[in-house]
């Protein structure tokens, strides 16, 4: 629920509400409500009242996640067939057997909610700030609570055209 209510909240100036939240991570938003309360409690998670209210994650829960805020980072841009996803940028990419192209897969940690991505869906990611890697594949896996996409990668290129795979 941290995770989700953190990278709902990447990128905004409003409060993210329960209803986001709840959807995000397909629970009942009563649930989240009474969950936001212990955070709160923690010192996690900031309340909003009012109806444009939600819930602000607190400089202590990115520590407690080990996230780092995105205030001032460069983003990697994500496009799900073909089109650009809003909200979304790739924190990190963990690329795995890349000796055997058959088998490459890339775990891509994102920013922003996961709902929109379904096993099957061809994303493209990049380039990336520091190096110009493009990367695409297509989904096999989304994991909701690790806020990732497990991807077969079919194709990886860098900004000076390069083919990598």
């Amino acid at each position: 629920m941290l995770t989700a209510l953190v990278n709902l909240s990447e990128g905004r100036e409003a409060p993210v509400q329960g209803r986001e939240i709840a959807d995000a991570i397909d629970r009942n938003p009563g649930t989240v409500r009474n969950r936001m309360g212990s955070l709160s409690t923690l010192g996690l998670v900031e309340g909003v009242a009012g109806p444009d209210g939600g819930y602000i994650p607190t400089d202590e829960a990115y520590d407690a996640l080990g996230i780092e805020r995105l205030e001032d980072a460069a983003t990697t841009p994500v496009e799900r067939e073909g089109d650009p996803v809003e909200d979304v940028t790739v924190a990190e990419i963990d690329l795995s057997s890349v000796a055997n192209p058959e088998l490459c897969r890339a775990e891509l940690v994102i920013r922003g909610p996961v709902g929109p991505f379904d096993a099957g869906d061809h994303v493209t990611v990049g380039p990336t700030p520091a190096t110009g890697l493009r990367l695409s594949g297509v989904v096999d896996a989304t994991n909701v609570d690790g806020n990732s996409l497990l991807v077969r990668v079919d194709g990886m290129e860098t900004a000076a055209g390069g083919s990598a795979a």
